[in-house]
């Protein structure tokens, strides 16, 4: 069984094929010095010689955004109905009220998270940095805020109805009620499809972080990356480490035995993924880092071993099943 890596990178995009316990053969620059923000594979879509179709984020400083994925900057969703070959902009966010309020966070202005459900075609929930989540139950017809019991302690007053810079959402195995959010600042859950979050922070070295990963098969079980504050970006004690949790976020322990013990790079929102290859085997976790290195686990990541090193600044991580 032979797996792909995606890994976008600040200046191109690199595919790594191998073996998930043997040797990786690493192929790019794809997208010479174009920084890359997102990859995704598309579901059930092949290209004509039978392999995974990759959609590929692709934005370049001189000849502007190029436009592959649903969510962009600024602040939009764009949707496809023929896998990808042409998109067209979901103005019912694009027209929202809120508009106006919503402010860029230190990435930009963008949509990052998209979460559909796929027992409801229609039903489709957003993540955004700042302005936080966003529901639709009529295709992106219209939207509602669902950011309540989230966090914004960087604005005055009350917690708001919307404004949160909610990092990354991920959907749980058990259905499409039940997501973690990583907050800029806080780890929540939302059991009611984002009507109402409660904090999991608790057992956490540390509450802020980019990324949050669902395990696709296994309900309640999670991963998330804690750094140490927004205003102290590494890992807690310079130790790169994920946290699991195997109880939808009542417990925590330390996973990532390999990663590097002397750390001060962060892992970004796109920059980390999971997957498991066949039905009842382990799930396998990619993670890149600011300072181009891309680890992969075999085991859940309990452990990691070194995929890549000395690449550009690690944007984003996808991996796929080969046939």
């Amino acid at each position: 069984m032979d797996i792909i890596v995606a890994v976008g990178t600040r200046k191109g995009l690199w595919l790594a094929h191998g073996l998930p316990d043997g040797d990786w053969k690493l192929d790019g620059p794809h997208f010479s010095m174009r920084e890359v923000p997102a990859v995704a594979f598309a579901p059930g879509v092949t290209s004509r010689a039978g392999l995974p179709r990759l959609l590929v984020g692709v934005r370049s400083e001189h000849w502007g955004p190029g436009v592959v994925w649903a969510g962009c900057e600024p602040t939009s969703v764009w949707r496809s109905t023929d896998a990808g070959e042409h998109f067209e902009l979901v103005r019912g966010l694009w027209e929202h009220p809120h508009r106006p309020d919503w402010a860029p966070g230190a990435g930009g202005a963008a949509v990052h998270t998209i979460v559909t459900d796929p027992a409801d075609e229609g039903r489709v929930l957003v993540a955004m940095s700042t302005g936080g989540v966003y529901a639709s139950d009529d295709g992106g017809g219209s939207w509602q805020p669902r950011n309540r019991g989230i966090s914004a302690g960087f604005l005055p007053g009350e917690e708001p109805e919307y404004g949160q810079c909610v990092h990354k959402i991920a959907p749980d195995a058990a259905g499409p009620a039940r997501l973690y959010a990583q907050n800029h600042g806080g780890v929540y859950r939302t059991d009611d499809g984002g009507k109402r979050w409660v904090s999991i922070a608790a057992g956490l070295p540390a509450d802020f972080g980019f990324p949050v990963l669902a395990h696709p098969a296994r309900p309640g079980v999670a991963w998330v990356v804690p750094l140490v504050a927004d205003g102290e970006r590494f890992p807690p004690g310079g130790r790169l480490r994920l946290h699991r949790t195997d109880d939808a976020g009542e417990t925590w322990r330390e996973v990532g035995e390999g990663l590097p013990e002397a750390c001060w790079n962060a892992v970004l929102r796109d920059a980390a993924t999971v997957l498991v290859p066949r039905p009842g085997e382990p799930a396998i976790l990619a993670v890149g880092t600011r300072d181009g290195c891309v680890y992969v686990s075999t085991d859940e990541g309990e452990t990691f071993g070194e995929l890549a090193a000395h690449l550009p600044d690690v944007l984003s991580v996808r991996a796929a099943v080969l046939p």
